[in-house]
C-alpha cells in the first residue's frame, strides 16, 4: 500500500525553523524524485522543492536560500529544513511522489508563522 505520511509541522514565529519529514512507503522510493507542495489558505497547491533520486535539488525562488530538501534513502524519508521562516510560508505542507502517470501525495501537515 503507498502511504505518504508527514510530521513536523507546527506553530512558529517569523524567523524561526522547522524541519518537516515525510516517510514513503509502497513503492520504489530509491528510483523516485520526491518533492515538497504547500498549500496556502484561499491558494492552490504549489511546488516548492524537489529532489531526485541522486539528489539533484530544485527549488522554487520564494524559498531559495531558507529551505534545505534531502533525502535519506536507507530510511525511505525526504525531509525539508525550513529557516528564516516568513508569515507568507503558512500553509499546509505536502510530501509527494512524482510517479507516472500520477503524482503520489500525503495527507499534509500544517505550518503556521507569526508574527
Amino acid at each position: 500500500q503507498v502511504r505518504l505520511v508527514e510530521s513536523g509541522g507546527d506553530s512558529v514565529q517569523a524567523g524561526g525553523s522547522l524541519k518537516l519529514s515525510c516517510v514513503a512507503t509502497g513503492f520504489p522510493f530509491n528510483n523516485t524524485v520526491m518533492a515538497w507542495y504547500r498549500q496556502a489558505p484561499g491558494k492552490q497547491r504549489a511546488l516548492v522543492s524537489t529532489i531526485s533520486s541522486r539528489g539533484t535539488t530544485w527549488y522554487g525562488l520564494d524559498v531559495q536560500g531558507r529551505f534545505t530538501i534531502s533525502r535519506d534513502n536507507d530510511k525511505n524519508t525526504i525531509y525539508l529544513q525550513m529557516n528564516s521562516l516568513k508569515i507568507e510560508d503558512t500553509a499546509v505542507y505536502f510530501c509527494a511522489a512524482l510517479t507516472s502517470p500520477k503524482n503520489l501525495y500525503g495527507q499534509g501537515t500544517q505550518v503556521t508563522v507569526s508574527s
